[in-house]
């Protein structure tokens, strides 16, 4: 599976910024994908996903800010991110799980974001 990601980089705090994540090559019905994040120091955590049946969960700092989508035609997945601030400042990383038994899931090369104060 190979995953391409797009729309990272600098904006102030309160702008906006839209990921974009294709994913290709899966040969296993689709289970759940999503964005992840790590920042400097930190572990990586869980921003948004989307599960097999249509279900989108945010993290608590995501919710009201971020909007989650897919356009299942394109296997692409996007996170609009508005009213950024400087602690969202990370490595975003798009994650794409499928049914395959060999595999816990693919991570994305990961595209940085960064909010100035």
């Amino acid at each position: 599976v190979q995953l391409v990601e797009s729309g990272g980089g600098l904006v102030q705090s309160g702008g906006s910024l839209r990921l974009s994540c294709a994913a290709s090559g899966s040969a296993y019905p689709f289970v759940a994908m999503g964005w992840y994040r790590q920042a400097p120091g930190k572990e990586r955590e869980m921003v948004a996903h989307i599960l097999d049946l249509g279900v989108i969960d945010y993290s608590d700092s995501a919710k009201g800010r971020f909007t989650f989508s897919r356009d299942n035609s394109k296997n692409t997945i996007y996170l609009q991110m508005n009213s950024l601030r400087p602690e969202d400042t990370a490595v975003y990383y798009c994650y794409y799980k499928d049914s395959s038994p060999s595999r816990l899931g693919y991570w994305g090369p990961g595209t940085q974001v960064t909010v100035s104060s």
